[in-house]
């Protein structure tokens, strides 16, 4: 955010420059109509020996550029400022209008500045202009005081010094208030502007953080989809071809293929199902199907009942697992055999589970073509198993093996207390 001295206030808006116009018009009529009822009646300071056209003229002047006070605050307090002195010089200045011209003037340049710092000079060097033409008048004024104009003063103080201190601290009162007054409405403008400025900020900040989760929310569910329907396609494709390859030779084992074929597509609908039910209830998140490491066995027997050898060992004492852990190790199996099926061209699975002290860790590895199962995944797979594993605190290694094909090999933090109370 800009500091305060940075910012600038915007101008009036249409309707606040037709509100000056009508307020400007009303003042220049009743500065007008105060300059006839004073030389009706005398009340000129300097007497009416000027002519009226001539103390008309000066009322006008001094009140007419009020109408753009807010639009151009700066100028409009020296024409004014310069139209005040000269009507005191030519002693044809009405008081009363014209001295609340240039307070209006003073308060509009600090309120409606543009620029803060030439706008609180431009004040000083009027409210000082204003205090020295004061002096100047004094000093003009002094040669013509006569004693006998203060024979009704009753007070202990010089009677032509008391009036100077008096007017002198009128007018710092008046000029201060303009001033102070001018200053605290950029102020409170300033802090509108703040408040409206947070209020975007936070806005915005709302918005992209809701696309961010939404975003996130599209790269969840396109990984669940990935998960659930990639494994069963690829299985499905494999014992396909199994079943056409066999259809000739042996009728039992191609019915049975296309026994699996049906489960499989059966399974991977059921599962889609799911998925998109949940999409479409706003008050349920969206999940996958519940799987976890118990589910690994079953896992495999389709891989070999799609002519695949498939090996699974479980190392160590299994211990509960969230289900957080469970689902993310079920999922990594699924991906690793996915990849291993449909990229990799493999004959042989190997599945291995360590529980370690801290970790549990998977261990997938096959005899395909190694770097080509992640090249033909497009990096989708290993992407989410990546997430996965991320959000868990874990780790996950991917790469050939040396005795030819590819390995995953993911560790899963475990939680301490779960070991103990296994132990216990």
């Amino acid at each position: 955010m800009r500091s305060l001295d940075d910012w600038q206030r915007p101008g009036p808006t249409p309707r606040q420059r037709r509100i000056d116009l009508v307020i400007g018009l009303v003042v220049v009529a009743a500065a007008l109509f105060h300059v006839m009822l004073s030389r009706s009646v005398g009340l000129f300071v300097w007497g009416v020996e000027r002519s009226a056209a001539e103390h008309l003229a000066f009322a006008f002047a001094v009140t007419v550029p009020l109408i753009w006070r807010r639009s151009h605050p700066e100028i409009v307090l020296v024409v004014i400022a310069v139209v005040f002195v000269a009507g005191q010089v030519r002693e044809a200045q009405e008081i009363q209008f014209a001295s609340g011209a240039i307070f209006a003037a003073i308060y509009a340049a600090g309120a409606w500045g543009r620029d803060r710092g030439r706008s609180r000079w431009l004040r000083i060097t009027v409210i000082a202009v204003m205090f020295g033409w004061l002096a100047i008048a004094w000093l003009i004024a002094a040669e013509s005081i006569d004693a006998s104009d203060f024979a009704d003063g009753t007070g202990e103080l010089p009677p032509l010094l008391s009036a100077l201190v008096a007017q002198v601290l009128m007018n710092l009162v008046v000029f201060g208030f303009s001033y102070f007054f001018g200053e605290t409405a950029w102020l409170s403008a300033r802090r509108e502007a703040a408040l409206v400025e947070q209020a975007e900020q936070l806005r915005e900040a709302r918005a992209a953080a809701e696309e961010r989760a939404v975003v996130t929310e599209r790269m969840r569910i396109a990984r669940e989809l990935h998960d659930v329907v990639a494994h069963h396609v690829s299985v499905m494709g494999i014992q396909a071809a199994a079943a056409r390859r066999a259809m000739d030779r042996n009728a039992d084992t191609a019915r049975d293929a296309l026994t699996s074929v049906e489960e499989g597509a059966r399974t991977a609908v059921d599962e889609l199902h799911r998925m998109l039910g949940a999409l479409r209830t706003a008050d349920e998140p969206v999940s996958a199907p519940s799987a976890g490491v118990d589910r690994v066995a079953e896992l495999l027997d389709r891989v070999r009942e799609a002519g695949l050898t498939a090996e699974y060992a479980v190392y160590g004492d299994p211990v509960p697992l969230p289900d957080s852990t469970s689902q993310a190790a079920y999922r990594i199996v699924q991906e690793a055999v996915t990849n291993a099926l449909k990229h990799a061209g493999a004959t042989t699975i190997d599945v291995r589970l360590r529980y370690l002290a801290r970790q549990l860790e998977v261990d997938v590895a096959d005899d395909g073509r190694g770097a080509a199962a992640a090249a033909g995944d497009r990096g989708m797979g290993l992407i989410g198993m990546r997430e996965r594993v991320a959000l868990l605190g874990g780790a996950v290694e991917t790469g050939n093996r040396t005795a030819g094909g590819y390995r995953v090999r993911a560790r899963l933090p475990l939680v301490p207390a779960q070991r103990v109370g296994a132990s216990s």
